[in-house]
């Protein structure tokens, strides 16, 4: 019998078959919404959590306190649950209705910080909470864990389900930990790989997807390792999105949508190749904004 944690990764990876149209290149999305948690995110949480307790970092009687768009703070809420931890979440008031009443369903609290301010706006937020003592801050900007999940799992899931035959990985840019995990497994078993970034252009909003300021540049980012970087704007994720329930029968919200958009600009300059691109989330967390309207 498996444990809920047992359940995280091994996400299935299954082929677009009508959004890629290019004879020669195969398009895959491995779907992370299939998660206990319902995103690519319960990687990362459960990366974090155990590797504060195991280090010591999170001692008896400490909170946990995040800065979240919406994804990481419901993965962190789950788990922090199992074990027994008291979590304080915060993010930015536009989040949808769902992201947080799931996390509150989960136990943990949520503390809204004004929407323009963004999400620099929560992390000072957090950053002035964790300055005042009392609470444990993962930081999934910078914490290495966030990373070193996707090291351990994602990659070689990617790996293995391609049989190796994987040329190309595309994803949405938000905390980088999922791109800097694959991309550091992937070339260390194919140096060729091409590791493909997608951010918003100026002005876009994306949940999930972020184009960051110098100063707020999450640490665990590491530039040399992203080989190409593709811009995609909210209408054109938007649309992906719309287009990748219809056609593929893949419900996801708006940053699978942008990535995927990406990934299709990537094929327009390919003539073989096996691209895999990761579908972050279900697409039942933004029925309550106007992504399906």
């Amino acid at each position: 019998m498996a444990t809920l944690l047992d359940l995280i990764g091994n996400t299935p990876l299954v082929e677009l078959q009508h959004i890629n149209t290019k004879p020669g290149v195969k398009l895959y999305g491995k779907l992370e919404g299939n998660n206990p948690g319902g995103s690519v995110k319960d990687r990362a949480a459960y990366g974090m959590i155990k590797g504060a307790l195991d280090r010591g970092e999170l001692k008896p009687g400490m909170k946990l306190i995040e800065a979240t768009s919406g994804n990481t703070g419901i993965a962190l809420a789950m788990i922090a649950r199992l074990f027994g931890v008291d979590i304080e979440l915060v993010m930015p008031d536009n989040a949808t209705q769902e992201r947080v009443q799931t996390m509150e369903a989960y136990g943990g609290k949520v503390i809204l910080t004004p929407a323009e301010k963004s999400m620099e706006g929560s992390i000072d937020y957090v950053n002035h909470k964790v300055s005042q003592g009392g609470y444990l801050l993962l930081n999934q900007f910078a914490n290495p864990d966030n990373m070193l999940a996707h090291y351990h799992t994602t990659g070689p899931e990617i790996w293995r389900d391609t049989d190796g035959q994987v040329t190309h990985f595309v994803s949405s840019m938000g905390t980088t930990g999922t791109i800097m995990g694959v991309s550091r497994y992937l070339k260390e078993q194919k140096s060729g790989v091409q590791i493909v970034g997608t951010q918003p252009v100026e002005g876009s909003q994306i949940p999930g997807i972020r184009r960051w300021p110098e100063a707020y540049l999450p640490k665990i980012f590491e530039k040399e390792r992203v080989d190409m970087t593709i811009d995609v704007s909210q209408h054109e994720a938007t649309k992906m999105t719309r287009r990748l329930a219809k056609e593929e029968g893949v419900f996801a919200g708006m940053s699978s949508g942008g990535a995927i958009f990406a990934a299709t600009k990537l094929i327009e300059q390919l003539d073989e190749g096996v691209v895999v691109c990761i579908i972050c989330d279900r697409g039942d967390r933004y029925l309550s904004s106007d992504l399906f309207a």
